[in-house]
């Protein structure tokens, strides 16, 4: 699947960790980080407790992507972000082809080197073991509205909206509005841990 690396995320942002494979229908129970060598200056690794997080968004709102889910869409070019070749980890477009259809992902070429996804995932999860709610998507990170507001402004005069890079919409396809994701992005920061790494350490997250 297609796993993030940190320099795909602003400095100093949450980073739901179980949700790094939130937008694809397979992942571990648990996933592990293990510091080699400390940071000189920074490098922290913010983590926020999802059931916890599930808890602190609203009812209406938590209903609203219970019903509704969530569609994640890429544009994978070479001119921004990254192109399919390094997602996929293939030249074969076939293979492209063949994942996406046992995936469930939707797909067109747009051109020879522009492919466009769609995804449409739960937005929640139960617990397999305990039966707790927790908040499982990453439509606040996809959002276009995650953007600085420059950078925002200088995509929307590049692009049209349909070739963002990345942006999340509701499963059937209508915006997921700003207030809406300032919310999500707000119950992260209530709940955000942060701890200084020692060499070593090792981390590991149901």
């Amino acid at each position: 699947g297609n796993i993030y690396t940190s320099t795909e995320y602003p400095a100093n942002q949450t980073i739901p960790l179980h949700n790094e494979m939130a937008y694809t229908h397979n992942w571990p129970l648990k996933i592990a980080f293990y510091c080699v060598t400390t940071a000189v200056q920074g490098g922290e690794t913010p983590i926020a407790d999802s059931r916890k997080v599930f808890a602190r968004i609203e009812p209406k709102i938590r209903e609203r992507f219970m019903q509704r889910k969530v569609m994640y869409v890429r544009n994978y070019r070479e001119d921004i972000d990254l192109p399919w070749s390094t997602v996929f980890q293939t030249q074969n477009k076939a293979e492209v082809e063949a994942y996406c259809r046992q995936a469930g992902i939707e797909f067109e070429w747009l051109d020879n080197n522009h492919l466009r996804t769609r995804e449409v995932c739960e937005a929640v999860r139960k617990h397999p073991v305990t039966g707790e709610m927790v908040w499982f998507n990453q439509a606040h990170l996809f959002h276009i509205s995650n953007l600085a507001p420059k950078l925002r402004a200088s995509l929307a005069v590049l692009y049209k909206e349909e070739h963002y890079p990345r942006n999340a919409y509701y499963g059937d396809g209508t915006p997921i509005e700003d207030a809406v994701l300032d919310h999500v992005r707000e119950a992260y920061r209530q709940e955000e841990i942060s701890f200084a790494w020692q060499d070593g350490d090792v981390l590991l997250l149901d």
